[in-house]
């Protein structure tokens, strides 16, 4: 969490076709890989460019609304725009943050864009979970980790004892399946 790397803005990417980003985003897959996340920004692998790698993977998300793939989208320059200035508050777990997660006020509804590799430009629009992890890792390109946004850290918690997730799964609370995953292996110990 401490590292100089993670706390700097990152450079925007002059060529998205250039072979050393498609290597960059190589390794961070191969990272999300190795640590079975779903997303991963740049400055994560040490990296101070403006790249963004994820999955929406049926083991990571069960939004109804969202598109599920095992696909990797790879995101380079990622602008996100928020559709309101409403917020909602959503669990999250980072990887630079291991063994803690916490309760961060997300814009429910963005726009994205941002350009592929073979240099295409994109436009979407993310709602909810979708648009909570976005905005999660293109914080990063801006130096700031999720306890940076939370606004009560009593909701900041260590993943072996989920207490205040746990109440938000028992009472129906739409968090990631990673995170209810928490909760089940931390009743299974107890």
């Amino acid at each position: 969490m401490g590292h100089p790397a993670l706390h700097r803005r990152s450079e925007p990417v002059a060529d998205p076709t250039a072979a050393d980003i498609t290597a960059l985003a190589r390794d961070m897959q191969d990272t999300l890989d190795d640590n079975g996340a779903a997303a991963i920004a740049a400055p994560q692998v040490g990296d101070a460019r403006r790249v963004v790698v994820y999955r929406l993977s049926p083991r990571f998300i069960s939004d109804p609304r969202a598109i599920v793939s095992e696909d990797w989208i790879v995101m380079v320059n990622p602008v996100l725009t928020a559709k309101s200035d409403d917020t909602v508050m959503a669990w999250e777990r980072c990887l630079s943050i291991p063994g803690l997660h916490g309760k961060v006020p997300r814009c429910p509804g963005i726009d994205v864009s941002y350009e592929t590799l073979d240099g295409a430009s994109v436009e979407h629009e993310a709602i909810g979970p979708v648009a909570a992890m976005l905005q999660h890792e293109c914080d990063h390109l801006d130096g700031i980790l999720y306890p940076m946004r939370m606004t009560d850290l009593s909701l900041f918690e260590f993943d072996a004892s989920p207490g205040h997730l746990a109440e938000d799964v028992d009472k129906g609370v739409d968090v990631w399946p990673v995170l209810e995953g928490l909760v089940a292996a931390w009743r299974e110990v107890r």
